[in-house]
């Protein structure tokens, strides 16, 4: 039988007393009482506020990034807007078309579900049912409105020539909805903007309804696409915003940016920014490191959608 044999060593402290130090004098730190917060004073402005808060990691990056959007704003260059439908149920609508109303938001990229909130907002003043609760009755989705409607101005817009954001955009717009204002999509349309929605077929629930037409929607959804594709080729010198947009908007705008490289248009020196509540995977490789490994600058704002995007809105307003 083998036996591992071990030799106990007797260990004793090391001596200290020869090691080498420094004077902190010569040392490079990263922080330094320079950059620290200062504190806030009774009615004070927001644009004092934002030179409040610390110059370190978000916060920086937050002023950073709000400095930005004014650059290309003043330089004549676009702030693209993609978004995922939370934003909406958040409340943010009125922020979103009060700057698309500014001249700062010059187009918006949706995926479906946003048509869907943004359609019960104006037509009903409420959205956002109780899933959990509606989906054991097998009612999840079921709201005649919503589906109908929405279906319907989506057949009768792509026969027109249109596409879904478009299409949306102007039947909100010619209708008389009580809370029409309050339309991503339909102010939009009275701007001439790029409205664009982008469809996973059998993600959102109008697409459960018999009137949902799948040549229509697919259709719609492919013209916006190559739309979104020009805006995307006309980017250089300026803002992409992914807004709560995991998978599906981080996915359109890599394809969207690859077409526009590939017939030849330069998009290299730009900004992108993931606003969300953590950072996923798409995001971070699709929309702030593979578009900018060459050039540009990218930025990560973690936090809430209803606190983040109404301060950098607050910021950049302050700032034009």
């Amino acid at each position: 039988m083998f036996v591992l044999q071990f030799q106990i060593m007797k260990r004793v402290p090391l001596d200290l007393s020869k090691l080498k130090t420094y004077s902190i004098a010569g040392r490079k730190s990263k922080v330094s009482l320079d950059k620290a917060g200062t504190p806030i004073s009774k009615g004070i402005s927001l644009k004092d506020f934002a030179k409040s808060l610390p110059d370190f990691l978000a916060a920086t990056d937050i002023k950073a990034v709000a400095k930005h959007i004014v650059e290309a704003r003043r330089n004549g260059r676009p702030v693209i807007l993609g978004m995922g439908a939370h934003p909406i149920k958040v409340g943010l609508s009125p922020l979103i078309i009060d700057l698309m109303q500014k001249n700062v938001i010059t187009a918006v990229a949706c995926n479906g579900a946003c048509i869907i909130h943004d359609f019960e907002i104006a037509y009903a003043g409420c959205t956002s049912e109780d899933v959990a609760a509606e989906l054991c009755t097998g009612s999840f989705g079921m709201a005649k409105e919503t589906g109908g409607l929405l279906n319907e101005a989506i057949t009768a817009g792509v026969k027109e020539g249109k596409g879904i954001g478009s299409s949306i955009g102007s039947f909100i717009n010619a209708s008389d909805f009580p809370n029409k204002s309050l339309s991503i999509f339909s102010e939009a349309f009275k701007k001439e903007l790029p409205v664009t929605v982008h469809v996973a077929v059998g993600a959102d629930i109008i697409h459960m309804h018999p009137e949902a037409d799948g040549a229509s929607i697919g259709e719609g959804s492919l013209r916006d696409f190559r739309l979104f594709s020009s805006v995307v080729a006309d980017l250089e010198g300026g803002v992409y915003i992914n807004l709560g947009s995991a998978v599906l908007l981080p996915e359109v705008f890599l394809k969207a940016l690859t077409v526009a490289r590939n017939l030849g248009n330069k998009v290299e020196n730009f900004t992108t920014v993931n606003m969300d509540f953590i950072q996923h995977y798409r995001p971070r490789e699709n929309v702030l490191k593979r578009p900018t490994m060459k050039n540009g600058r990218s930025y990560a704002l973690t936090g809430h959608h209803e606190i983040m995007f109404p301060l950098l809105a607050a910021m950049v307003i302050e700032e034009l």
